[in-house]
Order: structure tokens, then sequence, then C-alpha cells
């Protein structure tokens, strides 16, 4: 156990659990620094190196910013040393009253990452209250026949110090006739007792005046004293008896005022004025009032067993002859369950990163209830269905923490509400809520609107035309959630891509930077990228399929007909028994376009086509073929005239002519194989 550096040197500190967790808003691990120090330490004073305690140095201290949490801060913490200062007066019996153990409980906050620690400082008493009568002196009355050994209860004094520092001893200044009797109560206080040690006779000296001291224990220890004013009357043989020495009750602390405490009652055995007994409070602290006939004693207000739990109360009897009897009345306060739980947040972390692991830390929670046993024990809860829980951390300190998955996208916001509920009976609870807020995070990538595009354009189109737009969306805030577009991939060559397409980053409309040619580029694949501007970014892929459409831009053209080896067309000759519809050549014709822009149709004499220097050149093989053969037939005839055979003639007669043997056509037909189309 290590000790303070306070000026008295009390100070001592004992860590009961070891090392925490430093994780960015992770569930703290429970440690608790222990501190016994003196009460009345002067303002400033050390209680503890409470950085070193926590393992903490002194490079560390400036961003860790730790600082005592508590709802009255007798303490603060260094920002420059790390260590614990008493901030205000410590009176412990102010903090404490009677109670045999003080501490001082509260939590200490770190920051970056957010942890908390708890602390307890034990208040020692020292002995700085004085034992005090309430006056200054006491009178008390006594016949002259009242018999030695007779006993009479004196004035009690007060010392707020508990232990060997609190009262202890009465004494009383020497005389002949009197002595005194140190008594203790059940709860171990002391009072005193007067005892007649011999007669007295009221002829010789009717007052007597003695001095009563109450000392405590300390060291050195501290005394108060009372006169003790004694009168000697004349002669009333039987004092007032009381019929029990002490009187105790329990009463409850909610009553309301004019409740009856209990009565007491005495006797005296004289006769007439003498034996009328009259009662009176010696000291009540008007609490309490008392019927001076009958000894009813009532509540004259509203009792607070959290204020005060005990009261002793000395009543006398006093017969007509001025005879006085004492007896002691002892009221014991009983609790009530009439507070209600308070709830008090700390440190509360009101923006939550939507993929704070479950544990993260959001609040530090403390339950206070000023009842006690039971009606004072707290059980805590969140009311509904939410992704947090309560975990309980120390005495009355709770921690609230998350308990599942976030989604922002999905929820961005709780209403969490916390319930204390006390174990009275009925018990009592009280509820508060909190709205907690789910800061975005960049966790969803961009998703296009399509799983793929294809778009189909026709040839010849416009440069800088649009031809498609892509769309993605991200749920994301801010930077998170903004898109940008590029062209990430393409089967066309990648140094020719910027010629053929490009895209606008914000818009995703996809532009055709040329025109495209059916004949050159049918079609071509894009692979399309949507990235956010998150850190780090998130993106997706998609395909757009373009297809260029053909357009009839391109006219027919005639190749060639059948040609020889030399370019010029070759014949041989048509046979003669050859059928109409003989493949005499084949003119060939192509088309660049396709599908039925690329069909052709032939006419004869009236291809639009270029090509027509083939067709006239048929054409003209033709015409000379027909000009060769009516010269042969010209020739004939004239032959056969001149012969004037009438049988030659009389082959030009219809029915007189007679073929006298097979005739062999000429071949006209092309030597050259025919070109396919």
């Amino acid at each position: 156990m290590g000790s303070g550096a306070g000026k008295s040197g009390w100070a001592e500190r004992r860590p009961v659990l070891f090392p925490f967790l430093l994780s960015l808003f992770c569930l703290a691990l429970s440690e608790q620094i222990h501190y016994r120090i003196p009460e009345e330490m002067p303002e400033g004073s050390v209680v503890g190196n409470l950085a070193k305690d926590l393992r903490l140095s002194v490079h560390e201290l400036p961003t860790r910013k730790l600082r005592v949490s508590s709802e009255k801060p007798y303490f603060t913490v260094s920002a420059e040393s790390g260590e614990l200062l008493v901030s205000s007066r410590l009176d412990r019996e102010q903090i404490c009253g009677k109670k045999s153990a003080c501490a001082l409980e509260f939590e200490v906050v770190a920051e970056n990452p957010l942890n908390f620690y708890h602390v307890n400082v034990e208040i020692e008493d020292v002995n700085d209250h004085t034992p005090k009568f309430s006056q200054n002196s006491f009178e008390l009355q006594i016949s002259e026949s009242t018999p030695p050994g007779t006993r009479f209860i004196l004035e009690v004094a007060e010392d707020a110090d508990i232990g060997l520092n609190s009262l202890q001893t009465y004494k009383l200044s020497l005389s002949p006739s009197f002595s005194l009797i140190n008594k203790e109560k059940q709860d171990g206080s002391k009072f005193p007792e007067l005892v007649l040690e011999k007669p007295l006779d009221r002829e010789q000296q009717s007052y007597h005046r003695l001095v009563l001291t109450a000392s405590d224990g300390g060291d050195p220890p501290l005394s108060g004293t009372i006169e003790l004013q004694i009168q000697v009357t004349d002669a009333n043989d039987n004092p007032p008896v009381f019929t029990q020495d002490v009187y105790r009750v329990n009463l409850g602390e909610n009553v309301p005022p004019g409740t009856t405490v209990l009565q007491v009652s005495a006797t005296d055995q004289d006769e007439g004025v003498n034996s009328e007994i009259a009662y009176s409070f010696y000291r009540s602290g008007q609490v309490f009032g008392l019927n001076s006939k009958s000894g009813e004693i009532t509540t004259l207000k509203t009792l607070d067993f959290e204020e005060i739990k005990e009261y002793s109360i000395v009543v006398e009897g006093r017969d007509g002859g001025g005879l006085v009897a004492q007896c002691t009345v002892e009221i014991s306060i009983q609790d009530e369950n009439d507070n209600r739980p308070d709830i008090t947040f700390h440190s509360l972390v009101e923006m939550i990163l939507e993929n704070a692991v479950p544990g993260t830390l959001i609040a530090l929670i403390k339950i206070h209830d000023r009842d006690s046993g039971e009606n004072g024990e707290v059980n805590c809860r969140l009311e509904g269905e939410v992704p947090f829980q309560i975990i309980s951390s120390s005495k009355n300190s709770y921690k609230l923490v998350t308990a599942g998955t976030l989604d922002r996208e999905q929820i961005p916001e709780y209403n969490v509400t916390i319930v204390a509920t006390d174990k009275g009976k009925p018990p009592l609870c009280t509820h508060t809520s909190v709205t907690l807020h789910i800061t975005d995070v960049n966790d969803n990538a961009p998703v296009f609107h399509q799983a793929s595009y294809v778009v189909h354009v026709a040839e010849n189109n416009p440069p800088g035309a649009s031809i498609e737009q892509v769309r993605a969306s991200d749920p994301d805030l801010g930077p998170n959630g903004h898109v940008s577009y590029s062209i990430v991939a393409s089967d066309l060559e990648p140094r020719a891509l910027s010629s053929y397409v490009s895209v606008n980053p914000q818009s995703g409309v996809v532009f055709a930077q040329r025109a495209f040619d059916h004949e050159q580029l049918r079609a071509f694949e894009l692979t399309l990228q949507a990235r956010d501007h998150g850190s780090p970014a998130l993106s997706s892929n998609v395909s757009l399929r373009v297809l260029v459409g053909d357009r009839n831009d391109n006219a027919p053209r005639v190749l060639y007909p059948a040609l020889g080896h030399d370019g010029s067309a070759l014949f041989d000759t048509v046979p003669r028994a050859a059928q109409p519809g003989y493949l005499v050549t084949k003119v060939v014709a192509v088309d660049a376009d396709s599908g039925h822009n690329a069909w052709l149709s032939y006419h004869v004499l009236q291809a639009s086509e270029p090509g027509l220097f083939s067709f006239y050149l048929v054409v003209a093989l033709a015409l000379i073929s027909v000009l060769f053969l009516l010269a042969v037939i010209l020739a004939v005839a004239l032959h056969l005239r001149r012969s004037s055979s009438p049988a030659a003639w009389g082959c030009f007669k219809p029915g007189l002519c007679v073929k006298s043997g097979p005739v062999v056509p000429p071949n006209y037909m092309s030597r050259l194989p025919i070109p396919k189309l």
C-alpha cells in the first residue's frame, strides 16, 4: 500500500483490480484505485499519483485528459502531473455523519480511448470536534428527604467524531454528597447519572454547584463542561417513579404530524399535591410534543429517515412538591420506500460509429437512492429491444455498452430508455430517456441499377453523342455516398479506347467520341466502375456492351466477268444444241453492307451500280455473234444462186430439203471458270 503526497502524509492507496483494456470505445475492465486520507486536508493537497497508479506516463496525459466524474467534485486531477488533488473541504462528519466507515466513491474519466476507472477515497476521522453540552448550566432540584443511592439523569454531551475520537467518559468535580456513574446505551453512546452519596440537609446547604466534564478519547483528548446547579428542597417523602427508565419505540418515517409515538407514565406514593405529576421534555428539538398531564408524546412534523435516524429524548416527571424523576425515550425511525432512484449520465457519447463492435462503451450511469436496505437497492435495465445493454460496474454504477450490430442506413438513431427500480415494497422506479445518434461509416459499396447494360448504336453516329447512362446509388452519407464513374476495362485497344468512348464522372453518361463504322467495328464491351469518396473508397463494376448497327451506306460493286489470265474475256463456241438459259458467263458484284443492306438484285441493262463496262462487253459480243451468223447465211445464199442448181434452191422451198447427216453446232462457251457469288 503506497502513500500519497499530502501534507500530513496520511494518504494511502491500494489498487484492487489490475490491467485495463486500452482500445477505442471498448468495454472498460473494472479497476478500483483505493486511497486513505484524513479529513480536513487543505485544498491542493495530494491524495495520490493517479496517473502512475493507472500506469499512464506523463506524455500520455495531454491526450488522455484525466478528469473526475462526480456530482460533487471533492477532488480534481492535475493536468501536468496526473496527481489526484483535494479541491474542496473534506468534513467527514458532514459527509458521512456517524457512520463508522466513510468513503467517497467516484469515477475518473480518460479519453482517447474513452475509459472509466473507479476510485475509492476513504476519509479517516480526526479529532476535530469537542464534546459539547447544549447549554452552559443544568438545574436539578433534590428533596432533602431523598435517600442516598438515588440516581438522576444528567445532561448529555454531543461529539460529532467517531470511534476513539468520540465522547468516551464523564467526570464530576469533587463533592462529598454526590458521585457520577458512566452508563452506556445499546448503540454504544455514553450518558452520565448523578448518585446521591449521603442525605442532604437543606438547612445546612441549600445549593450545590458542581462541574460535569465530558471528554473524548483523542490524542490529545478534547473536553467540554457544564455547571450543575442543584437546589435542595424541603422534604417531599416520595419522588415520582417512571414505570421504565428507558422507553424504546420504532416509528415509520412517513407518519403524519400529530401521530402518537408512545405514552410515558410515572407514579408518586404521596398524596395530594405532592402526588400530582407534570411531564415535560428536558430536550426535544421541537420535533415531538408532550402532553404534560397524560405523558403522551406525539409528532409535530414529518420525519425523514434520510436526515435523522434516531432521537433520544429525556422526559421529566415533577410532582407537586418539586421532586423530579427522569426517563429516556429512544425513538428509532424506520426507513420506508419513499425515494425514487435518481439516474445520472456521465461522459455520454451521443454519436456512435455504426461499425462499433459489441461491447463499445457509450456512457457511465450512476444510480442513487436515498433509502436504506432493500429500499435503496436498485436494479437497472433497458426498456424495449435495442442493440445496447446495461452492465453493472460497481455499487450503484453501470455501463451502457453496445450489444449488437448497428446500421445507420436502417436505423439512424435510437431513443434509449433506462429504467431504475428499487427493491422496496412496493417498488419505486425512474425512467430516463436519451437519444443516441449513429454516425455513418463507409460500409456500403455503390450498387448499379442494372446487372449489365446493352446499347445499340447505329453506325455513322455523330461524334460526342450520348449513347447510354449508367447509374449507381450508395446509401452512405456525405463523401461516403458520393459516387464517381470511370471506364476501367475494355476489349478495345487501350490506346484507342479514349478515341472511341468516354464517361462523365459525375452523371455516368457514356459518350461516343467518334462515328462508328459497322464494317470495321460491329461490337465491343466496356467495364465501368462506380466508386464512392469514402476512406477507404468502395467500388463496384458493371459491363456495358455496345452493338454497332448497320446502315445502307455502301453501293454494290461488280468485281469482273470471267476473265482470262491476261484480263481479256475468253469464250468458246456455244454448242448448237445448247438449251435456253445456257450459262455463258457470270457477273460478280459485292456490297460491304450486311443484312438487307447487302442483298443484291441483278437486272439486265438496269444496273445502277458501277461495272457497266462488263455489261456492254457482253452485249457487244452478242451483237457480233448475230452479225457473224447473218454474214454466213448471206454467203451461202449467194453461192447457191451462182450455181443455179435446182436441188440447192430446193432447200429453200418448204418440204423439199432433206438433212443428209448430223450437224455439230459451234461451241461459244467460255473456257474460264465461273466465279461464285
